[in-house]
């Protein structure tokens, strides 16, 4: 019977409960004595209760019974998941890995959990200041069993196959060009329909928001209304052989048991939620006359540090646009840069590395490490007759940005053995133009 229905709105205060139930909310208040339909009261708090109202977030949730409902907590496998940025040396090369491979169900048989990979991040989640790149590669779905992350939010990139994510708000199917967000604390389950592998920008003590448009104005980038939040659905399901919740506690993960599904949501309302967007609704803004803006305009979601104008991340796309400056190199510039860039490919070809960077692969360019269009971009792009010009037609990049200085895993430099040992060659054939005779 159950459609997958959204409500559109970023950060709104959202009211939603499943029609199987109607009246499920409590009239007037968040905590009656006694609920609807026999149900508990409880809230998710992803602020301080004191924040300043704009950036209060909390949720009140309806449900069959409470999520301390469980068995102790007890130590899980975390796999290649980590945030021990002292793994191995740091390395300030340009990095380039070659798409992941994703395991043959039949001889290594690998949910959402157990694909998580770390790439590289910084910081961590106990001063809850810091960010994690990780890639999930997985092939079969998450059977009585859901993840919550106590460390942060997650940001899912799928590259390759679609995701139908089941939370306590309700469901979400994520495709492709479509990203989403499962905020700190919130439980979630992922099932598959084959082989899957996409990106995740894990961000501790900061929510992602939409980025200020100063002289922009009102509109444009990610519009709000865009973003979509799921409905409330529930099941009441017994599940005797015992249903596993694993937290992502201080970067390591703890698995409990209970005998009950946690999706028995009933009703909810509040700012805390979920919620998806299609990359392919996002307002570009470009340069119509000369030179290039930075890349700051491309950005659909910040996390703020605590540093004005300063990112903790960023999430910036490339998306199909028109080109048309004049006089101008067209493709990215050659670039050093006070932030760490790590990029990756949903699909098609990026513009300024149209071979070696390949979708389901990535790239890290550190702090202050240079890096621009390879060879043979910059002799086609410098000879080039400038007419407008669709970029980007069928691709779609982007950039997980950060002020934070990142460390590459064991797993990320070794282990996963997809490092492009070759990256550096793309520049080697660039030659000197250089002709003190002509100005």
């Amino acid at each position: 019977w159950f459609i997958l229905q959204y409500m559109s709105g970023f950060g709104n205060e959202h009211v939603s409960e499943d029609p199987r139930c109607p009246g499920a909310l409590p009239e007037g208040q968040n905590n009656p004595q006694v609920c609807p339909y026999g149900l508990y009261a409880e809230q998710l708090s992803g602020s301080a209760f004191t924040c300043p109202r704009p950036t209060n977030k909390r949720s009140w949730l309806y449900r069959i019974l409470p999520s301390v409902c469980h068995k102790p907590f007890k130590p899980l496998e975390e796999g290649h998941l980590t945030h021990n940025w002292d793994e191995v040396e740091p390395d300030p090369n340009q990095l380039r890995w070659k798409p992941f491979e994703i395991p043959k169900a039949p001889q290594n048989k690998l949910d959402f959990v157990s694909g998580l990979h770390t790439l590289c991040g910084a910081g961590e989640p106990r001063g809850r200041n810091g960010i994690a790149v990780h890639i999930f590669v997985c092939n079969t779905s998450m059977l009585n069993r859901c993840l919550y992350n106590s460390d942060g939010d997650f940001l899912i990139v799928p590259q390759q196959g679609k995701l139908l994510i089941t939370t306590e708000f309700g469901k979400m199917l994520v495709e492709p060009n479509e990203i989403c967000v499962i905020q700190q604390g919130m439980r979630f389950s992922v099932e598959v329909f084959g082989e899957s592998r996409g990106y995740i920008l894990e961000v501790y003590g900061a929510h992602f928001e939409l980025p200020d448009l100063g002289p922009i104005g009102a509109n444009g980038l990610a519009n709000p209304r865009d973003f979509l939040v799921p409905v409330a659905w529930f099941e009441d399901r017994q599940v005797p052989g015992g249903y596993t919740v694993i937290s992502k506690y201080q970067g390591k993960l703890f698995a409990a048991q209970q005998d009950f599904s946690p999706f028995n949501v009933v009703a909810w309302h509040g700012n805390y939620t979920p919620y998806k967007y299609h990359l392919e609704k996002f307002m570009v803004i470009n340069s119509v006359a000369f030179d290039h803006a930075d890349p700051s305009i491309f950005t659909v979601l910040t996390a703020k540090s605590t540093r004005p104008g300063v990112a903790l991340a960023d999430f910036v796309i490339f998306p199909p646009r028109w080109g048309v400056a004049n006089n101008t190199f067209r493709p990215p510039y050659y670039h050093r840069n006070c932030m760490s860039e790590f990029m990756g490919l949903i699909k098609g070809h990026y513009e300024a590395k149209e071979e070696g960077f390949q979708p389901g692969g990535a790239s890290l360019h550190s702090m202050m490490t240079p890096h621009g269009p390879d060879a043979d971009c910059f002799e086609k792009a410098s000879k080039a007759k400038l007419e407008p010009e669709r970029v980007a037609e069928g691709t779609m990049a982007f950039m997980f940005e950060s002020s934070l200085s990142l460390a590459v895993t064991k797993w990320g430099l070794q282990t996963s053995n997809r490092l492009d040992k070759n990256y550096y060659k793309c520049w080697e054939p660039l030659k000197s133009h250089f002709n003190p005779k002509c100005k």
